[in-house]
């Protein structure tokens, strides 16, 4: 049997350093990124919640079929059928990634740091924002569960296409709907895949319809070697990614890092009846990464790399 720590952000730090933790697995969430300011599409006046269909390019019925759920802009066969919603929504998106609009929060970087102390073994995001990278964490050791905005295909012949050639396309061919950018065209034209020619290249993100990528599946299998799960800034609401939970064995701790207690329906446990879940508390995911970075005395860490941080997060570590 594992050593019981306490069932608080404290006991988990200190089984963090006491060498009986050797393998740590995360699973991450938009709230993961919400530090850096990045658009959440889906929490009340984001994309989807302010999302005009009179001013995408699209047949009525298609404009219905948004107005009735904004999910329709990433459904499989929208996109099959017309491109421009997905590309007009996400335009200034793709673009603020390739810009690296956004930088990597201090959650980002606590993977990294487990991974410079040997800890980590595999980082889940369901994000698509490529925020991760940003910290030089090994790819080989990110799954992204809902792809990547940042690395392009054909939907229908499979190419990749270099993201820079794909976003220099975007600029000239794609219309801004958001009206911010005075240099788009008036009106939006296809981007053609340079293999096949069909207008089907997109950002490498998972459209609603499709399935996951197949490494997801193979990989669960391996939590069940996991000694401590972190899961972070997810509601554990979107199936498959919160199974995630239940595939690692039942002596694991899990830590909890979001601002109210969720997959009780999975089998998540809270206060007199945990036995192994630790929930972080009403705290934002950089405020508790925070928290357990000083508990490990990893300040130094943070210090190296406080000025990438993005500005919210440059408050919280001024005094570190």
């Amino acid at each position: 049997m594992k050593p019981r720590p306490s069932l608080d952000l404290a006991g988990t730090a200190e089984f963090l350093k006491s060498g009986a933790c050797k393998s740590v697995y995360v699973l991450t969430g938009a709230g993961a990124s919400t530090g850096a300011g990045i658009p959440d599409f889906r929490s009340p006046g984001g994309m989807y919640d302010s999302l005009r269909p009179e001013l995408i390019t699209a047949t009525e019925a298609q404009r219905k079929r948004m107005r009735m759920d904004p999910v329709n802009v990433v459904m499989k066969d929208m996109f099959f059928q017309n491109q421009f919603p997905y590309l007009e929504v996400r335009r200034p998106f793709i673009l603020g990634t390739q810009q690296q609009q956004w930088k990597a929060t201090l959650t980002h970087w606590f993977m990294r740091f487990l991974e410079e102390e040997g800890l980590l073994k595999r980082l889940f995001t369901q994000n698509i924002d490529g925020l991760d990278y940003q910290t030089g964490i090994s790819p080989e050791l990110v799954t992204n569960v809902h792809g990547s905005l940042a690395r392009v295909s054909c939907e229908g012949c499979g190419y990749e296409m270099p993201f820079d050639d794909f976003c220099a396309q975007v600029r000239t061919n794609v219309k801004d709907i958001y009206r911010t950018d005075p240099t788009a065209p008036a009106e939006s034209s296809n981007i053609n895949c340079p293999r096949c020619n069909a207008p089907l290249v997109k950002p490498n993100t998972v459209l609603f319809g499709s399935s996951l990528p197949s490494e997801f599946f193979e990989q669960l299998d391996d939590l069940n070697g996991a000694d401590l799960l972190i899961v972070a800034g997810t509601s554990l609401v979107v199936s498959p990614a919160n199974s995630v939970v239940m595939y690692v064995a039942k002596d694991c701790l899990r830590l909890i890092v979001n601002k109210e207690p969720v997959g009780q329906d999975l089998g998540i446990r809270y206060g007199k009846d945990a036995t192994r879940d630790v929930w972080a508390g009403e705290v934002s995911c950089d405020e508790a990464f925070l928290d357990l970075i000083k508990m490990l005395g990893w300040q130094d860490k943070v210090r190296k790399i406080k000025h990438l941080l993005p500005e919210s997060n440059q408050a919280m570590v001024k005094d570190l």
